[in-house]
């Protein structure tokens, strides 16, 4: 009889260690992609609000609406790169600022799917009244909730993402330090700048993108680094001490 080769435990690990990565960097990619394409369309449809009268939307309620509908898709790339983040930090992990760090990133999420949900209604709200609801104060208390949560909360939870990021960083070197002092200044723009100029809210999806490409790289060239926090892997030949509930006695 042929007997059944087991499927080796060490490197199936090895393997699952190496593709979460690399999914979760492509995942950070993808959000970049997807949210600046999606802010872009917005900023573009929409009139500055200094001097919104609502006319945007007669000519551009549709290219808005398109945009809206990728945010969702933006998000769940977001989480999976939170994710990444946070595996890539292993055991080093410290407690305190990775909950700052998840936290600011979930709440930064939820900012921006209501300001993308107010937007929404804004452009469904039109579609029902189009004569009387552009000149409403309705629209323009939408238009400028939809302003403050994009344009202000939204930027400073991203923020303290970033600082609680990089904070980590530094602690455990499992990122080069130069990526963390860049972060650092990344943060300051977004947490003291204001301005609603649309490069400023594309700052961060530039973040993301420029960290998920080096995890990316880093990946496919050589693995992930030894400050990552995981124990050493023993090697394939090792004998276990406890094999089938038999304890190895000296």
């Amino acid at each position: 009889m042929n007997a059944t080769v087991a499927p080796d435990i060490t490197t199936l690990k090895v393997e699952r260690r190496a593709a979460t990565p690399i999914a979760g960097a492509i995942a950070g990619i993808l959000f970049a992609v997807l949210f600046t394409v999606s802010v872009t369309m917005m900023t573009s449809a929409m009139s500055d609000l200094a001097h919104d009268t609502g006319a945007w939307l007669a000519t551009g309620a549709g290219r808005f609406k398109f945009a809206v509908a990728l945010i969702p898709f933006a998000g769940l790339f977001f989480l999976w790169f939170i994710a990444v983040a946070r595996e890539r930090l292993g055991r080093f992990e410290d407690q305190f600022f990775a909950t700052v760090f998840l936290g600011s990133g979930l709440l930064f999420l939820a900012m921006v799917f209501a300001a993308a949900a107010s937007g929404g209604a804004i452009v469904a709200s039109y579609a029902k009244d189009p004569m009387g609801f552009a000149a409403s104060s309705t629209y323009l208390y939408a238009r400028q909730i939809v302003a403050q949560i994009f344009d202000v909360y939204a930027l400073r939870m991203a923020a303290v993402f970033l600082i609680s990021q990089a904070t980590l960083w530094l602690r455990t070197g499992v990122m080069p330090r130069w990526m963390a002092l860049l972060t650092y200044a990344v943060a300051l723009v977004l947490l003291f700048i204001v301005t609603q100029a649309s490069w400023v809210v594309l700052v961060f999806p530039a973040w993301v993108f420029l960290v998920s490409v080096y995890i990316l790289v880093s990946h496919l060239a050589g693995g992930r680094p030894a400050a990552s926090g995981d124990a050493p892997l023993p090697p394939k030949d090792a004998a276990p001490a406890r094999q089938h509930g038999e304890i190895k006695r000296g």
